[in-house]
């Protein structure tokens, strides 16, 4: 019994909350911006307060080398977290991640009485020790260089230092938050469910989830939507014999005929639809095959004179809602079952990102996201294009919690190579803009005009 007592209370939560979230869409479509409150403007200076130490807390994560695959500097990363989020007054632990062969996560948490609210980070970086790419650089008074800068301890910075500044405004108390941040989101450990369990649990038990990743590089802009990545393996088997017999009746096409036939299938079958993309990135095929996917290589051995025997074909797939990704794959398998004459073929899937659909709930949250935007004075935020936007761990959240949005993190340009770059005036902003959403969403008296 109070199992179904907590699932309707849960029902009767999110319902007033989009209830709420839908009446503040409303008055911003009047062209009504809701003022910043007393207390949302000393959540604001709380931020400016503080904003040398948050530039000192940056420039220390960033310091610290926490490639996927650098275990220890990973957990040091998620040790300096940890200890500010355990002087905000949460209950913190490390998951550790030998289970899926990875470093492990950080998560914490604190009970109040309102939505609970998930913010969702990660650790790791794809610069790992070997990388020349190590330190933090201040480039300019408003620009600094550094691996993992925005993508994403940039992003961390901004989830602590927002809660910092609900707590200095006195009304962190009186909110209920699980923070998640992984330490394998740019090389997610296997099995994939094991690796994301963390993550999915506290989804479950969440109303809201923002992700603070740093999206499109432009802070006007925001998430509701993202692409799945998934990947795919089809391999082809032919009879060998001389290359002067092939298509014989009793010799037939080969393996790299039969490989062709479907890829071409898949572009004509498929390549016209919005968002769905399915890509071949390896094909190897001849008398012997060897393919190691962990490598994402391997090694093709044939003669020209010789029908080929084997072939592996190896890509992803990418598309905007779960049932877009269901049908894609079904007409991928309806394709490879039609078989050139003595051929076979195996399509296989592996378990990958999920699509993140655009939901009505993601749009309203939206749109309290840009009234609190116009309200501090930044200007208004609107959904980026879903082309322009990867996976992401929050994609692993979007099945459970009603409302999500992403690329709340700091905003800069060239993650993932050596001129990584934040524009530093942005921390503040960002951070505040953070911060007042998350009172906004949570606070019992954000039903409440503010004056």
């Amino acid at each position: 019994m109070r199992g179904v007592q907590t699932r309707f209370l849960a029902q009767v939560i999110v319902a007033a909350l989009i209830g709420l979230v839908g009446t503040q869409a409303q008055g911003q479509a009047a062209g009504k911006t809701p003022a910043l409150s007393a207390i949302e403007r000393r959540i604001a200076a709380a931020v400016d307060q503080r904003n040398a130490q948050a530039l000192a807390l940056l420039e220390r994560v960033v310091n610290t080398n926490s490639g996927t695959m650098n275990f220890e500097g990973v957990r040091k990363v998620g040790d300096a977290f940890k200890a500010e989020l355990d002087a905000l007054g949460f209950s913190t632990k490390w998951v550790d991640g030998a289970g899926f062969k990875r470093a492990g996560h950080l998560v914490a948490e604190r009970n109040g009485r309102g939505p609970r609210i998930l913010l969702i980070g990660h650790l790791d970086t794809v610069f790992e020790p070997r990388s020349p790419f190590q330190k933090f650089e201040r480039l300019t008074d408003s620009t600094a260089r550094g691996p993992g800068i925005i993508d994403m301890k940039g992003g961390d910075v901004i989830i602590v230092e927002a809660l910092r500044a609900l707590k200095a405004a006195g009304v962190l108390d009186g909110l209920s938050i699980t923070v998640v941040m992984h330490g394998d989101e740019e090389d997610a450990g296997a099995p994939l469910d094991a690796a994301r369990a963390t993550l999915t649990d506290a989804a479950k038990r969440s109303q809201i989830a923002l992700g603070f990743e740093d999206g499109s590089g432009d802070p006007h802009t925001a998430v509701i939507s993202r692409r799945s990545a998934g990947s795919w393996t089809l391999k082809t088997t032919g009879t060998p014999g001389h290359s002067s017999q092939i298509f014989r009746d009793d010799i037939g096409a080969g393996a790299l005929y039969e490989a062709s036939r479907i890829l071409d299938g898949f572009r004509t079958r498929l390549g016209g639809q919005q968002y769905l993309t399915i890509n071949p990135g390896v094909v190897l095929g001849g008398s012997e095959v060897k393919y190691d996917t962990a490598q994402s290589g391997g090694t093709a051995f044939g003669k020209t004179n010789v029908i080929a025997g084997q072939a592996i074909v190896s890509g992803d797939i990418r598309a905007l809602s779960p049932e877009q990704l269901k049908q894609a794959m079904e007409t991928m398998k309806e394709v490879v079952a039609q078989h050139l004459p003595k051929t076979t073929a195996e399509l296989t899937f592996d378990d990958g990102y999920p699509p993140m659909a655009p939901t009505a709930g993601n749009r309203r949250l939206l749109a309290v996201h840009d009234s609190v935007s116009r309200a501090l004075g930044f200007g208004p935020v609107v959904a980026v294009d879903p082309q322009k936007a990867g996976a992401a761990d929050v994609s692993f959240a979007a099945p459970y919690v009603p409302m999500v949005i992403d690329a709340l993190g700091l905003a800069g340009w060239d993650d993932h190579s050596d001129k990584e770059t934040a524009n530093l005036n942005w921390l503040p902003r960002l951070t505040k803009r953070a911060a007042v959403l998350i009172y906004r969403l949570g606070s019992r008296e954000s039903n409440v005009p503010r004056t």
